[in-house]
């Protein structure tokens, strides 16, 4: 093989995560496909309020608990002390329709009945409801940031894709460490994809990751914009108690001058070529540098 540029630096895939229902626990994957909205069910379906405001585990932090699983052609969900919610993949066509807020997007999705409903409501202890996303809507990332390339998402907040290194994680639990604080495991920040090869926070100055494909092409990847972090990370999700110690461990040292002082850890992405392609745990690929003026 030969040398890869000087702007170039190698990496892999270490992990793939996706999160079916948004706000509730991920599933690790050894292989995913990559589609224009993210990888395969990742945010397709979504807590909502009595008025379609999606909820999240900054209202309801036990929502950590709620445990996903594709199991004979369905999703099922266990949380503790609950009986299994099973979902069916492909929506019922009697189902109809409900318009639901994610941040400032207004969409139509599709309302996954009362048995859904209710499993939510017990559990969380406050009248909501499951929607599933329609893929005939068109959710757009923002393109202030794609600059002004469309890039399709689901119920994410806001881009398909979220990437993040493990050396960035590994160099936080040292500081928390430090501090006499316990480390901390990468399901906190709900990265899509965990990267190795890389050194502390070189994602957010990656301009494009490149994944070759062993029947030929490629899958190319833009990170777009620095993850803002709210309070999610500070939620042990094994107890769903909050502990602000990771939060205010960032703030010492993660204030992003890109979003004004805020806190960020991760790199929102959009894909640019390879939709429809696996990706897979240790795929090798490598990242182009950005020219952002640090």
């Amino acid at each position: 093989m030969l040398p890869l540029p000087e702007d170039m630096l190698p990496l892999q895939i270490e992990q793939l995560w996706i999160y079916p229902v948004k706000s509730c626990a991920g599933i690790r994957l050894e292989q995913a496909e990559l589609q224009l909205a993210g990888l395969e069910w990742d945010r397709a379906w979504m807590v909502v309020d009595a008025q379609g405001e999606f909820v999240s585990q900054r209202e309801l932090p036990r929502m950590v608990l709620i445990q996903p699983a594709f199991r004979f052609g369905q999703l099922e969900l266990s949380a503790p002390g609950m009986l299994p919610l099973r979902l069916e993949l492909e929506v019922d066509a009697a189902s109809h329709r409900l318009p639901v807020q994610v941040w400032d997007d207004r969409v139509q999705a599709w309302d996954m009945g009362d048995a859904a409903a209710q499993w939510f409501s017990e559990f969380l202890q406050a009248e909501l409801r499951l929607v599933r996303f329609d893929p005939e809507v068109r959710r757009l990332s923002s393109e202030r940031w794609t600059r002004g390339v469309e890039a399709p998402n689901r119920f994410s907040d806001g881009f398909p894709l979220l990437l993040l290194s493990s050396a960035s994680l590994a160099d936080l639990n040292q500081r928390l460490q430090a501090m006499g604080q316990e480390p901390v495991g990468i399901e906190r920040f709900r990265p899509n994809l965990v990267l190795g090869g890389l050194d502390v926070h070189d994602e957010d100055r990656l301009a494009e990751l490149v994944f070759p494909l062993q029947a030929g092409g490629e899958v190319r990847l833009q990170p777009v914009k620095p993850c803002a972090r709210c309070a999610i990370p500070n939620i042990d999700p094994a107890t769903a108690r909050p502990d602000p110690a990771v939060g205010d461990t960032l703030q010492t040292y993660r204030q992003d001058r890109r979003l004004l002082g805020a806190v960020t850890f991760g790199m929102n992405a959009i894909l640019r070529a390879g939709a429809g392609s696996l990706l897979c745990q240790g795929q090798s690929g490598w990242g182009r540098w950005d020219a952002w003026d640090d």
